[in-house]
């Protein structure tokens, strides 16, 4: 199965004389992840993912997903690898609108019982497309898939093959086949990437909990 990431991030802070604190929760290497981050992300993803927001129970699952982005972003300036546009961003957010709410003020007003807007979204998704687009030029190139490789697979799994895909030709399938077989391998490569990276990083959290 391929895994994908998870990538967003809002605002929360404490308030003190009527000054707005934001704190540092986690530093990676010369990358700070604030409250606001993990708040932010807990609402996009639970938002995106259509369950309810648990803004506590989140924290660490996304604190572990922030730390993952400051890895990629530092891999991605360093290569300088290109950043999907705000109208690639803009056309992920107008099919989420069209695919799950009746109209622009039932959208808006989802957002709103999150804590998010548009332009919340709007950059979540100019991430997350950021983050494939990285994942396919940085790691694709180094993918090797045999024929036999191919027709291997496509025998072991023809039946599912069908029914994923119903009406096609055989060619089509070995295409379908190998499709997988190179997503799986891309993901291999590059979740490995990322475990070493975080075992090589300088990792400081500033909330315990957070670990």
């Amino acid at each position: 199965m391929v895994r994908r990431l998870s990538i967003t991030s809002l605002i929360v802070a404490g308030i003190i004389s009527g000054v707005i604190i934001d704190r540092i929760a986690i530093i990676v290497g010369n990358s700070i992840i604030k409250d606001s981050d993990i708040d932010r992300d807990i609402r996009a993803t639970d938002f995106l993912n259509g369950r309810p927001l648990k803004l506590g129970a989140e924290r660490k699952p996304a604190a572990d997903r922030l730390i993952n982005q400051a890895l990629i972003r530092r891999e991605i300036r360093i290569g300088d690898y290109p950043t999907a546009t705000f109208q690639e961003a803009d056309q992920e957010l107008e099919n989420l609108e069209k695919q799950r709410f009746a109209n622009e003020a039932a959208f808006e007003k989802a957002l709103s019982s999150y804590g998010l807007t548009p332009l919340d979204l709007r950059a979540a998704f100019r991430w997350q497309l950021t983050v494939l687009r990285f994942i396919d030029q940085r790691f694709k190139p180094a993918v090797v898939v045999t024929d036999q490789q191919v027709e291997d697979y496509y025998k072991q799994h023809k039946a599912a093959l069908d029914r994923e895909h119903p009406g096609q030709s055989p060619e089509d399938l070995h295409d379908a086949a190998r499709d997988t077989l190179i997503a799986e391998q891309v993901n291999k490569l590059f979740f490995d990437w990322l475990d070493q990276q975080r075992r090589d990083a300088k990792i400081e959290y500033h909330e315990e909990s957070l670990r």
